[in-house]
């Protein structure tokens, strides 16, 4: 079966690697994730640890996301990961598949959500990493992928989260100081994120952005989360 010209997309791929292969940061990740779904039409995306059958919240195994804050909180208030085929799927599969959250197999309430925010349709791809730990990246939108860009997605996403393996390996350990959510928040808050940009981009509510950066701020002695940061960068606990 070929799909366009083969040598194309094989240069294609190959320049994303290397770009992939470049991104130092989780916000370097956001921006290129952020930049592909919307280069391919779809609305969002999302990077999990796969949560296993007992997970309550998804937000928990959330690893990265641009997600609509208010989408996520209202998943996880119904508790939706412990009725979700898709989950229950992605601990069974090692392979992409297609879903429709209108589809025969998901409930009413679930489907009406996701086609709320234009996201009635996706695409979620398992991948792992190098340590075995399994992880799934998920893309969507309202109208299904193309065929072309499930083979590309698919393949990206394995590289993604090799890649933000790679970059967690490369964290000093000084970082273990903190959770890795608060590193998380205190590292989007380097960058110039406010507490409910910051909320946005890990699926969270501001008030608990807000509750991790107070904690960093007195685990590291800082007057303010200004202080914070120059403290954190100083001692390489976050880059």
């Amino acid at each position: 079966m070929e799909f366009a010209d083969d040598s194309t997309v094989a240069a294609r791929l190959e320049k994303v690697e290397n770009e992939i292969s470049g991104l130092a940061s989780q916000f370097d990740v956001f921006r290129f994730l952020k930049h592909l779904t919307e280069s391919r039409g779809l609305r969002a995306f999302m990077v999990v640890s796969l949560p296993n059958e007992f997970a309550q919240e998804l937000a928990a195994h959330t690893l990265i996301t641009n997600w609509p804050t208010e989408l996520l909180s209202q998943y996880d208030q119904g508790r939706l990961i412990t009725k979700s085929p898709l989950f229950h799927r992605l601990r069974a599969t090692s392979r992409p598949f297609h879903f429709d959250t209108r589809g025969p197999s998901s409930n009413e309430a679930y489907g009406e959500l996701f086609e709320a925010f234009g996201m009635r349709h996706g695409l979620w791809c398992p991948t792992h990493n190098v340590s075995g730990e399994m992880g799934a990246v998920g893309f969507f939108g309202d109208a299904p992928p193309q065929t072309l860009d499930r083979i590309e997605l698919s393949w990206i996403s394995t590289v993604v989260y090799d890649q933000l393996y790679n970059i967690g390996r490369k964290i000093s350990p000084a970082r273990e100081l903190l959770t890795e959510r608060e590193a998380a928040c205190l590292t989007w808050t380097s960058a110039g994120k406010t507490s409910a940009e910051i909320a946005e981009i890990l699926g969270l509510s501001e008030h608990t952005v807000n509750h991790y950066l107070n904690r960093v701020t007195r685990k590291l002695d800082a007057v303010n989360r200004t202080q914070a940061v120059a403290k954190a960068l100083r001692q390489h606990i976050i880059k």
